[in-house]
């Protein structure tokens, strides 16, 4: 009895982290609603892939923009601020990339979206681990 419940145990295990759920962060930007998610749940230290989608006030998909983020973690004790940016690519209805957070700890993202020559932003933070 022991041992099958210790094998149903482990195959629950494989199971829930093979279906893990990805890192969502559901904002607004301006009148845009973002969906962000990253690959990793929690992100981690070193590359992850992220997507974005994008949808307007009537909730169709935006997929004439250029996306951009920016993230960052401020300087500390013996160490300096960091910033890297990433851009997008449109792939269908979202935009696609990668960002590697060069350590763990708490980063700060700034997604930026232009569209028709306006730039609406929206801001979240990633505990990296």
């Amino acid at each position: 009895m022991k041992k099958i419940f210790i094998a149903a145990l482990m195959l629950f295990l494989i199971v829930s982290v093979a279906y893990a759920r990805d890192y969502e962060v559901n904002k607004k930007a301006g009148d845009l609603t973002v969906v962000v998610r990253i690959d990793k749940n929690p992100p981690v230290a070193g590359p992850n892939n992220i997507e974005v989608s994008i949808t307007d006030a009537s909730g169709k998909a935006v997929t004439d923009a250029q996306v951009a983020l920016t993230y960052s973690m401020p300087a500390m004790p013996g160490m300096p601020a960091m910033s890297y940016k990433t851009d997008l690519s449109s792939a269908g209805n979202v935009y696609k990339g990668k960002i590697n957070y060069s350590m763990s700890g708490s980063w700060n993202n700034d997604l930026k979206i232009t569209r028709g020559g306006k730039t609406v932003s929206t801001r979240f933070s990633v505990d990296a681990k």
